[in-house]
């Protein structure tokens, strides 16, 4: 893969997702059975998702608000059998010619894709990460040049995606919506890096870290939420 340069402090790397949720012990029983993962559950409440490779890292969280709009962020995973997930409390929502779009206990969208018996799949089921964007190239790019990955254009220009890679484990795609976003996103990423360095390049700032907060929270260029987090 090419790698795309940059000034000292506008680089980041890939850290984990995150994943909001009424009910974490509900949505963590769901995620972890289907992404491969261990469900350890925190005296907070949290739950962290794990295995091996540390930027397979799934944090579910709780948060006080709702699930009202169609989610910015999914995730798309593969499966033996869509009837794998519908018995964990999924609800298929349309039947498409390659994927099967489903919405998870709490109504999140995710895409799953069958595969047939052989190849056996990896223990590991999260295929790609998926963002909405008004601007799919811009904002592939953006994340390209922060992550020191290159982005790739679809053949019909409908997406662009960051390849797996260098710390990012699974393809990372950018599509194009026509709705803007309007609240909150219920599925983000964590990066490590200096949060100076990537308001500097588009990136704005949401909220500095401090006594009661271990992180600044940024939004992209389109206003998806991330955290950063200090080296170390």
């Amino acid at each position: 893969m090419s790698r795309i340069g940059g000034p000292t402090g506008d680089r980041c790397r890939f850290k984990d997702l995150c994943l909001d949720a009424a009910d974490p012990d509900l949505l963590a029983a769901f995620w972890a059975a289907t992404l491969g993962l261990t469900d350890d559950r925190l005296d907070d409440g949290a739950h962290r998702l794990t295995d091996a490779i540390a930027e397979h890292t799934v944090w579910i969280n709780r948060v006080p608000e709702p699930r009202t709009v169609k989610q910015r962020v999914h995730l798309d995973v593969l499966v033996r059998e869509v009837r794998e997930l519908e018995s964990r409390g999924a609800t298929v929502l349309r039947e498409l010619p390659r994927w099967t779009l489903l919405a998870d206990p709490e109504g999140g969208e995710l895409c799953v894709f069958v595969r047939p018996p052989d190849p056996p799949l990896s223990t590991y089921r999260l295929l790609e990460i998926v963002v909405d964007a008004a601007d799919p190239a811009a904002l592939a790019g953006w994340w390209g040049a922060r992550l020191g990955a290159a982005a790739h254009e679809s053949d019909d220009g409908s997406f662009w995606w960051l390849e797996a890679g260098d710390g990012l484990p699974v393809d990372w795609c950018f599509q194009a919506v026509p709705e803007p976003k309007t609240v909150k996103n219920r599925i983000h990423w964590d990066v490590v890096g200096d949060p100076d360095g990537l308001i500097a390049t588009g990136a704005r700032l949401l909220r500095r870290r401090g006594d009661d907060l271990a992180w600044d929270v940024l939004a992209d260029p389109e206003g998806n939420e991330f955290c950063v987090f200090p080296p170390g």
